[in-house]
C-alpha cells in the first residue's frame, strides 16, 4: 500500500504563486509515475501534470504549460507542484496521485493510470 498526503493549499490572488508538496510512504519503490489533477464540484476531475520516475519526462495540460512545474524527490519520497501566474479558473481542489505503470506520456493524462490518490488539498484563487 501506498499512502498519498497532499499540503500547501490556500487562498491566493490572481497573478500569485502556490507550491503543492505531496509526500508518499509506504511501498512506494515501484511508484513510476506521480501526477496531479484536480477537481471542480460538479465537474470531473482533470489531469494537470506528471512526471516519471527519474523526472526526466514530464507532461502537462495545456492551460498550465508556462505557469506549473512537477518535480519530485525520490529520496524523501515527494512530489511538488509549482503554481505561478495563478488564474481564478485553477480554484480547484488538487490531488496527488501514483503509478506503477510504464511512463507514456499520452496515457499519463487518464485517472486509472494512478494506483494510489491523496485526499486533496483545496486551492482557491481570488480575481
Amino acid at each position: 500500500q501506498v499512502q498519498l498526503s497532499e499540503s500547501g493549499g490556500g487562498l491566493v490572488q490572481a497573478g500569485g504563486s502556490l507550491r503543492l508538496s505531496c509526500a508518499a510512504s509506504g511501498r512506494t519503490f515501484n511508484m513510476n509515475n506521480l501526477a496531479w489533477f484536480r477537481q471542480v464540484p460538479g465537474k470531473e476531475r482533470e489531469f494537470v501534470a506528471a512526471i516519471n520516475w527519474s523526472g526526466g519526462s514530464t507532461n502537462y495540460r495545456d492551460s498550465v504549460k508556462g505557469r506549473f512545474t512537477i518535480s519530485r524527490d525520490n529520496a524523501k519520497g515527494t512530489v511538488s507542484l509549482q503554481m505561478n501566474s495563478l488564474k481564478p479558473e485553477d480554484t480547484a481542489t488538487y490531488y496527488c496521485a501514483a503509478g506503477s505503470r510504464p511512463w507514456i506520456a499520452v496515457r499519463t493524462v487518464l485517472r486509472n493510470e494512478y494506483q494510489y490518490w491523496g485526499q486533496g488539498t483545496q486551492v482557491t484563487v481570488s480575481s
